[in-house]
């Protein structure tokens, strides 16, 4: 049986969310969606995905806050997908406990690639 990685994409912007959704899923992924950061901490509590790609800009609680709240109980892979590209940003990302830092635009097998690296 071969495995099928699952992941949690949290993105607000539903064009970008529904096009990374049908690239990783045609990558060969499992992919729950959520378009906020509480939605996407409410699905984690209700399914283990295997990582997490995670939106910085969301309403509500940002990428950043909602990636420190996942670090305080579990050490789930993350990786952030923004628009946003200024060092402070990157380091920001990273020490909230991010495992890496995607700056949009990205590609699906770009994606795919750091998400199986």
């Amino acid at each position: 049986m071969t495995f099928v990685p699952s992941l949690l994409l949290i993105e607000d912007d539903d064009a970008i969310r529904t096009a990374l959704e049908l690239s990783l899923t045609r990558q060969g992924h499992r992919v729950a969606t959520a378009a906020t950061g509480e939605d996407g901490l409410k699905l984690l509590r209700e399914q283990r995905p295997d990582l997490i790609v995670l939106d910085v800009m969301l309403p509500g609680i940002d990428g950043f806050e909602v990636c420190r709240r996942i670090r305080r109980t579990d050490q789930l892979p993350i990786i952030l997908l923004t628009a946003r590209s200024d060092d402070i940003d990157v380091v920001v990302g990273l020490e909230s406990g991010a495992d890496d830092y995607v700056v949009k635009p990205v590609q699906g097998r770009v994606l795919d690639a750091r998400i199986r690296a």
